[in-house]
């Protein structure tokens, strides 16, 4: 039975900040190009494939949430939009503190049971905790990935 929520982290899980995480970024953000950079030149760009996961899940019928811990949750809500991607997250839950916190809201919000949900995230830590309130986690080791993401669903 297919997850009726996947939720994504952003910084190494769907882009990379030029190395770092987005709240480390200097704003004004900018599109050259369709490349996104801040005002020390530092690139934003999504992992390869990161459209084309959006869009399957979305034709699937798979509700996508966001659960990211940032110190700058309007800079990663301005980056999504630059980045025309925004409008795939039926949840976003972008603040700083626990992800336990983040998927509390989803839960509430949704109405759907942990066990309905899977999770994408590239810190062990994470994957840890929210993985003891059911959630399925699977940790991400360098980005996203559609063959990642087709792994786990084709395994359920």
């Amino acid at each position: 039975m297919p997850p009726k929520l996947i939720v994504f982290d952003l910084d190494f899980t769907l882009w990379d900040a030029g190395g770092t995480w987005c709240d480390h970024l200097d704003p004004p953000f900018e599109m050259i190009s369709d490349r996104i950079y801040d005002s020390m030149g530092a690139e934003l760009t999504l992992y390869p494939g990161t459209i084309d996961i959006l869009e399957e899940l979305k034709h699937e019928c798979i509700d996508i949430g966001i659960a990211s811990r940032t110190g700058e949750p309007e800079w990663a809500r301005e980056l999504l939009d630059l980045l025309n991607i925004r409008e795939y997250f039926r949840h976003e839950e972008i603040y700083p503190g626990s992800k336990i916190t983040h998927f509390k809201r989803l839960r509430n919000k949704s109405g759907l049971d942990y066990e309905d949900m899977i999770f994408f995230d590239d810190e062990p830590r994470n994957i840890t905790e929210v993985s003891e309130l059911g959630v399925k986690c699977i940790l991400v080791k360098s980005g996203i990935s559609p063959s990642l993401v087709h792994s786990y669903l084709t395994s359920l």
